[in-house]
C-alpha cells in the first residue's frame, strides 16, 4: 500500500524520483507549480517538452487528464511528469478528468520504476478548483490507485491548501 504524505514547501526543492508538474498543454511551462519547475529545472526540462510536442503531441498539445515524463534537469529529483488538469466549471467531466490526472501520474511513475513521487495541488491555482474539492479527488485516487510506488507526496505551498489535504487525508481510511 502507497504511504501517504503531507508536506507544507516548495515542490521543486523535494528529493523524490518524480515531480509532477500541473502543466498546460503546450508543456512549455507558464506560472505556478509549472513556471517554478521549469525555472528551476532548468532548459533540459524545456527542451526536452519541445521534443514532445513536436514529436507525440503536436500542436494541440497534451490532452487534459493525461501525463507524461521528461528528465528532471537541475532538480533533486529523477523525473518530472506533466500533467495537465481541468479547468474548474469548464469540462463536464472535470471530476473524472481531475482524477485521471493522478492516475495517469502514477501509472507514468510506476512505468519509470520509480518509488516515490511528489504531487502539488493540481487545478487548484488558475484552474479554479475547489481547494476542498480538489484535495478529496486527489487523495481518494491515490489512495485508491494500484501502483508499486513507496509513497505520494503531497507538496503544498500555504497553509489553507495543506489543510484542505489533511481534512481529506483525515477522511480517508488511509
Amino acid at each position: 500500500m502507497i504511504r501517504i504524505a503531507l508536506v507544507l514547501g516548495d515542490i521543486t526543492e523535494q528529493d523524490v524520483d518524480a515531480v509532477v508538474t500541473a502543466a498546460n498543454a503546450s508543456l512549455l511551462g507558464g506560472g505556478g507549480v509549472d513556471g517554478a519547475v521549469h525555472r528551476r529545472g532548468g532548459p533540459a526540462i524545456f527542451e526536452a517538452c519541445q521534443e514532445l510536442i513536436a514529436s507525440t503531441y503536436g500542436p494541440g498539445g497534451l490532452p487534459t487528464g493525461e501525463a507524461v515524463a521528461t528528465t528532471a534537469g537541475a532538480l533533486p529529483a529523477r523525473w518530472v511528469i506533466h500533467t495537465v488538469g481541468p479547468v474548474h466549471g469548464e469540462d463536464e467531466d472535470g471530476v473524472a478528468l481531475l482524477a485521471a490526472c493522478h492516475r495517469a501520474s502514477l501509472r507514468v511513475a510506476d512505468e519509470l520504476g520509480a518509488g516515490t513521487i511528489a504531487f502539488p495541488a493540481v487545478s487548484t491555482g488558475s484552474h479554479g478548483w475547489p481547494l476542498d474539492e480538489a484535495a478529496a479527488i486527489a487523495i481518494r485516487t491515490v489512495v485508491d490507485a494500484e501502483t508499486a510506488l513507496t509513497e505520494a507526496r503531497f507538496v503544498l505551498f500555504d497553509e489553507d491548501t495543506y489543510a484542505a489535504y489533511a481534512a481529506a487525508l483525515a477522511g480517508t481510511a488511509h
